[in-house]
């Protein structure tokens, strides 16, 4: 029988987050701290509001691009950052990954390269290669900064389509500084490249300014920005994301979704509406307690003698750990059968993530301190 999965499908694996979860759930006994789940309930006006929704029948397939009433929210709402996008430069989509999906949909053809951050979220290589294009990765510095030099060498040398940013960073945890940003506005203008601008932790950023390369206007046909709900008002099962981006990429992006999905879900772009206009003061009471919860993780490893970088956004730290002398798959595979607590090996993210592992502090004070007082015992007697 000739092969029945598309070659494209066969280059692929299943996220390596997603798998050491399974991998976690063979462990029953082990805390866990290997999503990137907020453990807050949705807002209760949010909560409100799809269910008048769901009373007042608004349950029917609503224009492709999403309601007006949300597109216009998020057109407000992204002011406040400095960028400038119109209701009609907006589609609300399926959670970020559908977004992702859509763009680079929209862009790629076969052979089209694609410049990927290492480490990074899996999901950008996987969609270059479902869609036949080739993922080109650029490595990160030491605090998980762009080398903008080496940046701009691989851009010249590599011509790639597309230039994938992250930040705020999973699985890192780092930031866009003005600095790094400003210069990256340069490469981007001298270059031949559309940027894909991941935004999705920009609600969970503990530095006083935000810094993205969609605030110039002057290269706003260079630029496609994803975002979304999801992390913002932890309503990650609701799966509503968005993507904005000028016309002549929004035609495209538009024809993938159509016919991909038709449409987000209705409820929940009605909550998410009542979202922006009256719960981001739980968005910021959120963002407090994940400083909270960052700064004791931080100490904890600090004082265990990881080497470590302080995160500066969203909800993910990441611990050097080579000085064990074992791969990142093999360690936490270890700590999770031994030591019987869970955290994402670095690997997972890419080959600039080898040597690292991933913790995420979305969960409760109360089991980050089980996660990591098992973490600190695990290392005095095993290691």
């Amino acid at each position: 029988m000739k092969e029945v999965l598309s070659n494209n499908i066969n280059k692929i694996e299943i996220s390596g987050i997603r798998r050491f979860f399974n991998k976690v759930e063979l462990v029953p006994e082990a805390v866990s701290l290997t999503l990137g789940q907020p453990d807050f309930s949705v807002p209760e006006n949010i909560k409100k509001a799809m269910i008048d929704a769901v009373n007042e029948n608004k349950t029917t397939y609503t224009s492709n691009a999403g309601i007006i009433e949300l597109r216009k929210e998020i057109t407000k709402y992204l002011k406040g950052f400095s960028i400038e996008y119109s209701p009609n430069e907006i589609c609300l989509t399926i959670g970020g990954s559908e977004a992702l999906m859509d763009v680079f949909a929209a862009l790629l053809n076969t052979g089209d390269k694609v410049l990927i951050p290492t480490p990074a979220y899996p999901a950008y290589e996987s969609c270059t290669n479902v869609l036949g294009g080739k993922p080109v990765f650029y490595n990160l510095k030491q605090d998980f900064s762009i080398d903008i030099d080496l940046l701009d060498n691989i851009i010249k040398t590599e011509k790639p389509k597309i230039l994938v940013l992250s930040y705020p960073s999973n699985p890192t945890g780092a930031v866009l500084s003005k600095e790094i940003r400003n210069k990256l506005y340069e490469v981007v203008r001298n270059n031949d490249i559309v940027v894909v601008s991941d935004e999705i932790y920009s609600s969970i950023c503990f530095e006083n300014e935000y810094y993205s390369i969609a605030q110039y206007k002057d290269i706003k046909d260079k630029v496609i920005l994803v975002s979304g709900f999801s992390k913002m008002f932890s309503m990650t099962g609701l799966r509503l994301g968005f993507v904005c981006a000028v016309d002549s990429y929004m035609k495209g992006i538009m024809k993938m979704h159509q016919y991909n999905v038709s449409c987000a879900p209705s409820i929940a772009q009605w909550g998410a509406y009542e979202g922006l206009r009256s719960c981001l003061s739980d968005v910021e009471a959120m963002k407090k307690e994940f400083m909270k919860r960052r700064d004791y993780v931080f100490n904890r490893l600090k004082a265990m003698g990881f080497e470590v970088n302080l995160p500066q956004g969203a909800f993910y730290i990441f611990p050097k750990i080579d000085i064990f002398k074992m791969n990142s798959e093999y360690f936490c595979e270890r700590l999770l059968n031994e030591g019987k607590v869970a955290m994402v090996p670095g690997s997972a993210f890419g080959t600039g993530g080898e040597g690292y592992m991933r913790i995420s502090y979305s969960y409760s004070m109360q089991q980050l301190k089980e996660g990591l007082d098992r973490l600190e015992n695990y290392l005095k007697n095993k290691i």
